[in-house]
């Protein structure tokens, strides 16, 4: 199990961060939980990030404090501080000023990272070049958006019909899911306005629907979908070389619940393939999941009660996924205002601390709302 240990990055004052197959995190929001997934990410692909600023022009000039407000995002130059800062990963104490000084080597790509500000990817109904934001923009985005912009250039050009769905693009069972939760009938396809191609929702009888009147759900789904569609080849390899982590910054915005439950099923799938996942999230049906899991490797369920939490029927496809679940370590760390990161992955409903008996505070307003009302019953 890799440990991530973080001393005054950012908001962050302490954290002691074991990463298991899948690794949540919760908390307030500005409490560093993004930071820590960045951060995994630079240190994991430091020849690679420092590679792709290098072909998009930009200069840091050796100088640590540029390269944060390049990595990071504009105003972020103070997230290392010399002399407090500390960083353990892999064994190794590393000193994140002296990384980004040198060009490292390149290798490929370990860690895929879906930001939280994915909607920005798409501009008209059309992945954004690298270069279309400012310089001070997360290169997390930037990247992101890049690579959406490849993808439907190149690996999916010679797509004929829908993007959505494709009998070779995901399991059939997630594509009806997905048909009826959040596509409600419509097929994704790419479309041409005055020669300019675009994504847009479209039916069978020609009716279509651009970006701008997709629901805010479509809009922040769709990227994550196309970045899926990527993780999950429909070849023999259930994986993309290289790529070990995955980062979804919070997958349930904009999405009803029962939209949630799809994509926490296709998060799952990405475990079952081999990947390692981590989430940032806001939402208590995440925390619901990884609870129910976790009750349900203690009592050795079979494969099928997972699928009830889904409301799924059952299928040898999705059988086989979640027989691998009950092998998988799922760990939970909360984030909280005072910069300290705790460990709450037991999930204990009983727990004296407030952080894990709530799960974060996630289960906060609800806990109050059944008190209050107990107590007048």
């Amino acid at each position: 199990m890799a440990l991530l240990k973080l001393k005054n990055i950012g908001q962050i004052v302490e954290a002691n961060i074991s990463l298991g197959d899948l690794t949540i995190f919760v908390g307030p929001q500005a409490t560093g939980k993004s930071i820590a997934l960045q951060t995994l990410k630079l240190l994991t692909d430091t020849g690679f990030v420092q590679n792709e600023l290098n072909t998009y022009g930009l200069d840091w000039s050796k100088d640590p404090d540029n390269f944060f407000d390049i990595y990071y995002g504009e105003g972020m130059h103070s997230i290392w501080k010399n002399g407090q800062s500390s960083i353990h990963w892999g064994g190794k104490e590393i000193n994140l000023a002296n990384l980004v000084k040198r060009a490292r080597s390149v290798h490929g790509e370990t860690v895929f990272f879906i930001p939280a500000q994915r909607v920005l990817a798409l501009r008209d109904g059309w992945p954004r070049p690298f270069t279309d934001y400012a310089s001070g923009d997360p290169f997390a985005v930037r990247e992101f958006s890049e690579k959406l912009r490849r993808l439907v250039d190149t690996e999916f050009k010679t797509t004929e019909g829908s993007l959505f769905p494709q009998p070779r693009r995901l399991k059939v069972e997630f594509r009806n899911l997905l048909k009826k939760d959040i596509f409600s009938g419509f097929d994704l396809k790419v479309d041409k306005l005055h020669s300019q191609k675009r994504l847009v929702l479209g039916k069978k009888d020609g009716e279509h629907l651009p970006f701008m009147v997709w629901s805010a759900g479509q809009r922040e789904f769709i990227p994550l979908l196309l970045g899926l569609y990527w993780l999950m080849p429909s070849t023999k390899v259930s994986t993309k070389q290289d790529i070990k982590w995955v980062v979804i910054e919070e997958l349930e915005m904009g999405l009803h619940p029962r939209g949630i439950s799809t994509v926490l099923l296709l998060v799952l799938e990405l475990l079952h393939r081999g990947y390692k996942v981590l989430l940032s999230t806001h939402s208590p049906q995440v925390l619901d999941m990884a609870w129910a899991i976790k009750k349900l490797q203690v009592g050795n369920a079979v494969p099928s009660e997972l699928l009830k939490i889904f409301n799924v029927k059952y299928s040898q496809s999705l059988g086989k996924v979640a027989e691998s679940i009950s092998k998988k370590t799922i760990n939970v760390h909360y984030f909280n205002r005072e910069g300290i990161v705790k460990d709450i992955s037991s999930l204990d409903p009983s727990a004296d601390d407030d952080s894990e008996s709530l799960w974060g505070g996630l289960a906060e307003f609800s806990a109050r709302a059944n008190e209050v009302v107990s107590k007048l019953v």
